[in-house]
C-alpha cells in the first residue's frame, strides 16, 4: 500500500507540473500578441518559467527549420533566381547587319577581304533625350589560354582597335522614335579568321555606347563572325621514294578539304616487283590506313608587368598540340585495291574525311604567332614474298615486312559558297553606266509618208541618182516604168552626199528579183591534165 501511495503521490505532483507549464505556455502565447506586461508569474514558478521559455525557443527553430525543408527545390530555385526589374532605360540600342555573311575569299597575300555593313538603331523611347556622346568601336580579342602568369588579365587577353568612330562630337537632341546610324568596315584580306581552339580564342567585337545628358549609359556588344574560303584548285600529284627498297607511291588529291564533306584519294604503289636470274621477289600490300592531324602553334605573350619573367620585353611562351581529327583504316573486302604484279603494281583507291565531333579548326596563319595546319598521313604495311623464276604459284613469305609512311600537307577550309567577292558583286556606280547608244546622222535617209504613196512595198525603190523613192509598176508589154514619188520630209538630193555603196547599187525591179539568177557556170576548159595524188596517213611512232 505504501508503494501505491507513493506512485499516486508521484502522479498528482506530474499532473500538477504538467498544469503549470500549460498555463505558463498559454501566457507565453498571450504575451507573443499583446506583449510582455501582460505575462503574469507567481512566486516558484520562475524555474518552470525559464524552462518553458527555453522549450518554446527550441519548437520555434525547429518549425523554421522544418518548413524550410519543406520547400521544394523549384520553389527555392525560383526565391533565389527570381528575375529582377532593370531600370527604365530612355532608349535601345541595336544593330542590323546589311551585308552577307563576312568571308574573305582565296589566300592572305591575294584576298580582298570583306566589306561589313549594318545599321545602328537606336530607338528612343521617352519623348525625347539628349545624347551627349555617342562612341562605337570595332576590335579584336585574342584571349590565350595558356598565358605566363594564370591571374593576371593583361596576359591573358589583348585587345587591338580596328576602327573607332564618334557620331556625337557635340550634344544630340532625338526625339521619340527609331534613329539610324550607319557603320561600315573593310576587313583587310591579311586578318585571320575568327578561332576557337584549344590554344587561343580569336574574334572580332563591336562594342558601342551612347550617354544621355542625364549620365545613363546604353550599350551594345555584338560578337562579328569572320571566315575564311581558299577556292578549290587542280588536283596535285606527289611522289614519295622509300629506300632502301625500290617502292615508289604516287599520290593524288586535291590539298583544299572542308570541315563537312568526303574527298578522293589515289594512290599507285610501283616497284614492287624485282626480278632476278633464278626467283622473283615482290612485295604484297597487306594494309592501308590513314589519318588526319591538327598541328596548333600559338606563343603567349606576357603583358609589361611580366616581361622581366621572360628575359625582356616581346617575348613569350611557345605552345604546340597536335591532335587526330580524323581517321580509318581501309578495308579490303569493301574498297580493294588492284595488284599487278606483272606490272610490279598496286592500285588503290579510297576517300577521307574529318569527323565533325572533333570540331576542327580551319588552317590560319597570323603574325602573333598563331598557326593551324593538317597533314594526311598514310601508313602501309607491305610483305615480302619469294618465288621461283616461272612458278608464280609456289609463293613463299619470307618473313620480312616494312612500315610505309607518308605525309601529305593539306588545307583545311570553309566551303566557298558563291564564291563572289565583295568587289565583284557591288552594283555599279553612276560613273560607270554606258553613255546611250549612239545617235545615227540623217544623211542618206529619208522620212516617207506610206498613206501619200499607195501601193505595195515591194513596188518601191530608192533611185540613187535623185535619192527620191519610185513606184515600179510592171506591164505585159512594155517591161518595167517608174514612177518617181516625192517623200514627205526628204535630206539631200545630192547623190554626192550618198555613201559610195549607194551611188553605185543598181536599181531592181520586181521582175529581176523574181527571176532566176543567171547561169554563172562556166564550160570545162581543155588543159593540162589531172594529177594523181596520193593519200598516205601518218603513223604512230612506236615507243
Amino acid at each position: 500500500m505504501p508503494f501505491l501511495g507513493f506512485t499516486a503521490a508521484r502522479k498528482s505532483s506530474s499532473t500538477k507540473s504538467a498544469a503549470q507549464r500549460d498555463v505558463i505556455k498559454d501566457q507565453l502565447l498571450k504575451a507573443s500578441v499583446d506583449g510582455p506586461s501582460s505575462v503574469s508569474v507567481k512566486s516558484g514558478d520562475s524555474k518552470n518559467l525559464s524552462t518553458a521559455i527555453s522549450t518554446m525557443d527550441a519548437l520555434k527553430r525547429s518549425s523554421i527549420a522544418a518548413g524550410h525543408k519543406l520547400l521544394s527545390a523549384s520553389d527555392r530555385r525560383s526565391s533565389h533566381g527570381s528575375p529582377k526589374i532593370e531600370a527604365h532605360k530612355p532608349a535601345k540600342l541595336d544593330m542590323a547587319v546589311e551585308s552577307p555573311p563576312l568571308v574573305s575569299y582565296n589566300t592572305p597575300a591575294t584576298s580582298s577581304g570583306a566589306l561589313f555593313s549594318s545599321q545602328l538603331l537606336l530607338d528612343v523611347i521617352d519623348p525625347e533625350i539628349t545624347v551627349q556622346s555617342f562612341d562605337v568601336e570595332l576590335s579584336c580579342v585574342v584571349a590565350v589560354k595558356k598565358p605566363v602568369h594564370q591571374n593576371c588579365a593583361d596576359c591573358a587577353t589583348k585587345t587591338t582597335s580596328l576602327k573607332k568612330l564618334q557620331y556625337a562630337p557635340e550634344p544630340l537632341h532625338l526625339k521619340k522614335g527609331m534613329h539610324k546610324f550607319p557603320f561600315s568596315y573593310l576587313f583587310p584580306g591579311h586578318l585571320p579568321a575568327t578561332t576557337k581552339s584549344g590554344l587561343v580564342n580569336l574574334g572580332y567585337t563591336f562594342n558601342g555606347v551612347v550617354t544621355t545628358t542625364t549620365g545613363e549609359k546604353i550599350k551594345l556588344k555584338k560578337d562579328i563572325h569572320l571566315g575564311r574560303s581558299v577556292l578549290p584548285g587542280n588536283d596535285k600529284e606527289s611522289v614519295r621514294i622509300f629506300p632502301p627498297t625500290n617502292l615508289t607511291a604516287r599520290v593524288n588529291h586535291n590539298p583544299c578539304i572542308h570541315p563537312i564533306g568526303e574527298f578522293p584519294i589515289s594512290l599507285r604503289l610501283s616497284g614492287v616487283t624485282s626480278k632476278t636470274a633464278d626467283s622473283v621477289v615482290r612485295w604484297r600490300l597487306r594494309k592501308l590506313n590513314w589519318r588526319i592531324e591538327e598541328t596548333q602553334s600559338m606563343v603567349s605573350p606576357a603583358c609589361a608587368k611580366h616581361s622581366a619573367k621572360l628575359g625582356g620585353e616581346g617575348k613569350g611562351i611557345q605552345h604546340e598540340d597536335t591532335r587526330t581529327v580524323g581517321e580509318a583504316n581501309v578495308d579490303y573486302n569493301k574498297t580493294p585495291w588492284k595488284s599487278d604484279f606483272d606490272a610490279g603494281e598496286v592500285d588503290a583507291e579510297f576517300t577521307c574525311h574529318i569527323n565533325p565531333s572533333k570540331t576542327p579548326v580551319c588552317d590560319v596563319e597570323a603574325p602573333n604567332g598563331l598557326k593551324v595546319s593538317h597533314n594526311l598521313v598514310i601508313e602501309m604495311v607491305v610483305a615480302e614474298d619469294w618465288s621461283p623464276k616461272g612458278k608464280p604459284t609456289q609463293v613463299t613469305p619470307t618473313g620480312s615486312a616494312r612500315i610505309l609512311r607518308t605525309q601529305f600537307n593539306l588545307l583545311l577550309t570553309e566551303r566557298p559558297g558563291m564564291g563572289v567577292a565583295w568587289d565583284e558583286e557591288s552594283p555599279p556606280v553612276y560613273e560607270d553606266v554606258p553613255a546611250s547608244p549612239p545617235h545615227y546622222p540623217n544623211q542618206g535617209m529619208t522620212d516617207v509618208d506610206l498613206a501619200g504613196i499607195g501601193g505595195e512595198l515591194e513596188e518601191l525603190h530608192l533611185d540613187p541618182n535623185t535619192n527620191q523613192f519610185s513606184r515600179t509598176a510592171a506591164g505585159p508589154s512594155s517591161g518595167s516604168h517608174s514612177h518617181p514619188v516625192r517623200p514627205a520630209s526628204a535630206g539631200s538630193n545630192s547623190s554626192a552626199d550618198l555613201p559610195s555603196y549607194s551611188r553605185n547599187r543598181p536599181v531592181l525591179n520586181v521582175d529581176d528579183l523574181l527571176s532566176s539568177p543567171p547561169d554563172t557556170r562556166r564550160e570545162p576548159t581543155t588543159g593540162e591534165p589531172e594529177e594523181d595524188v596520193q593519200v598516205v596517213e601518218a603513223q604512230s611512232i612506236g615507243r
